[in-house]
């Protein structure tokens, strides 16, 4: 699953610090996130969808 919560975050200007402590979550948890290494549980990802303003469609996308 590939997502776009790098661009989001970084087009908010918010940092991984920001976006993990808004999310409840430690910055390594976004960091691995964005880089693909691991899947939010689906809770977790509809908080990042909240932060972000975007639904949880629009922040991930099945991988093709």
């Amino acid at each position: 699953m590939k997502n776009s919560i790098r661009e989001k975050r970084k087009e908010l200007g918010l940092s991984q610090e920001e976006l993990a402590k808004k999310c409840g979550v430690s910055r390594q948890t976004i960091n691995a996130i964005e880089n693909n290494k691991y899947d939010p549980t689906l809770a977790l990802a509809f908080h990042l969808a909240r932060e972000l303003g975007l639904t949880v469609d629009q922040l991930f996308q099945p991988e093709a």
